[in-house]
């Protein structure tokens, strides 16, 4: 338990017109005579004058009393809703300081809220989200998140994953008893059971991820093919240089859109081809690693000058290994000089007839690009999720996946062994197994005050 009391300026930087400083610790009811001049009723708002060390006027405002424990932190806490003047507010840190507090470290209100069971942690992770929220789609996940969808249905995994560990360690810790083991067959159904739900899980983390993380979008091509056109266009500003000099754009252009509240982070790579020219083979070694951090590659492919034939060469040729199997679309760009009509077609590899220059077709390849950033999966009541909980439900998998291999010929303790593992794996998503380098490294992210 935190024994010490902590202070910080709860509203953003700048003037305003309400400006809240924060205080959480033990005992501060003792503080609100030294605060106010006056006694003041628990979850009651108190219009108060503030006063200093001498008993004179700070300001006034509002005052809140939120009695330990139930309070955001788990422990008695103060609100001083004052002017927001940034003077006014840092007078009122100031007096907090002199009656013993210290500065709050960034996300440490959140952080004791935690600690003092008032939150897990992707409940905790679901405070910075929701502040940080760009979109109402973001915001709507992140409350999710908040108000415990996402933690709900690790806490279900979790269960069968202790039924599971129970009946393997009961046959092993009392061999001796007359204890009739699980039959393999109906262990691996059960096993079979938990696999699709941890899948089913992950494919819904992984729309949150987006809403929090955005969709990576390289766009490639050949040179003078139209990508950063194509970017301008998708971005609706002049980002990216223009011209008929082949090989203009050398180093990544880098802009973000939002389509349908999904954040769409895209960059336009150097132009693939020969060359000798040592600025612009940095810029395609560039351009091949941003393709293989990509969600999505976007080749573009200028449509008068290449058939059908050569499209599908072009693909098999660069494109045709398994790291970027699903996660490529084309762009027949420049329609307006070649005739073909634009709209999706969907073939193995989708494609798009468009005109970056008129914006036909621009329409069918923002669809396109929300299809591929939903996914199959995508449906309402999405939460909020982060890559750290994706790469924990990934490793449930494998562990999980494992003993389902081990449980034809391999000893049960092998299998418990891998069960372990991976409840100890899901429960680093919400903080049941954890570690102060993991909490101290989510926590500093938070802003000052949260």
């Amino acid at each position: 338990m935190v024994s010490d009391t902590i202070v910080a300026v709860a509203t953003p930087p700048g003037r305003g017109g309400v400006g809240i400083v924060r205080i959480s610790g033990p005992d501060l009811e003792a503080w609100l005579p030294a605060l106010s001049g006056r006694r003041v009723r628990a979850r009651e708002a108190a219009h108060c004058r503030f006063r200093d060390a001498e008993g004179g006027v700070i300001d006034e405002g509002i005052l809140l009393f939120f009695p330990a424990p139930a309070s955001f932190t788990g422990e008695d806490v103060i609100e001083l809703q004052a002017h927001g003047s940034p003077v006014v507010l840092d007078l009122l840190v100031r007096r907090a300081l002199e009656l013993g507090a210290r500065p709050a470290r960034a996300g440490e209100f959140s952080e004791r809220a935690f600690i003092n069971g008032k939150l897990d942690l992707v409940q905790a992770e679901a405070v910075a989200d929701l502040v940080a929220a760009d979109s109402e789609a973001a915001a709507r996940a992140a409350l999710a998140s908040l108000q415990g969808e996402f933690s709900r249905r690790i806490e279900a995994i979790a269960e069968v994953l202790i039924e599971l560990r129970v009946l393997l360690e009961a046959g092993l810790d009392f061999a001796d008893e007359d204890i009739e083991p699980v039959a393999p067959d109906k262990f691996s159904e059960r096993l079979d059971e938990l696999d699709t739900r941890i899948l089913a899980l992950a494919a819904s983390a992984r729309q949150g991820s987006l809403l929090r993380e955005g969709f990576r979008v390289a766009i490639t091509g050949h040179p003078n093919a139209g990508k950063s056109s194509l970017l301008n266009a998708l971005s609706g500003t002049d980002t990216a240089i223009v011209t008929a000099i082949p090989g203009t754009t050398r180093d990544l252009v880098r802009d973000a859109i939002v389509l349908d509240g999904i954040p769409f982070h895209l960059v336009d790579t150097a132009g693939l081809r020969e060359s000798v020219d040592p600025v612009e083979l940095e810029g395609m070694r560039r351009a091949r690693e941003e393709l293989e951090r990509a969600d999505l590659v976007l080749l573009v492919v200028d449509s008068k000058q290449h058939d059908s034939d050569q499209v599908a060469d072009l693909v098999t040729r660069d494109f045709s290994d398994s790291a970027h199997a699903g996660r490529l679309v084309l762009a027949l760009n420049k329609i307006d000089l070649s005739g073909l009509a634009p709209g999706l077609s969907r073939q193995s590899v989708p494609s798009v007839a468009l005109s970056a220059t008129t914006g036909a077709g621009m329409e069918a390849l923002r669809r396109c690009l929300l299809e591929a950033a939903r996914g199959e999966s995508a449906r309402e009541g999405t939460f909020m999720a982060r890559r750290r909980h994706l790469a924990a439900l990934e490793a449930t998998l494998e562990h999980v996946r494992e003993a389902r291999r081990l449980v034809a010929d391999a000893p049960p303790e092998l299998m418990a062994e891998e069960l372990r593992q991976a409840h100890r794996e899901l429960g680093s998503i919400t903080g049941e197994f954890t570690n102060d380098d993991l909490l101290g490294a989510i926590f500093a992210g938070f802003c000052i005050g949260k």
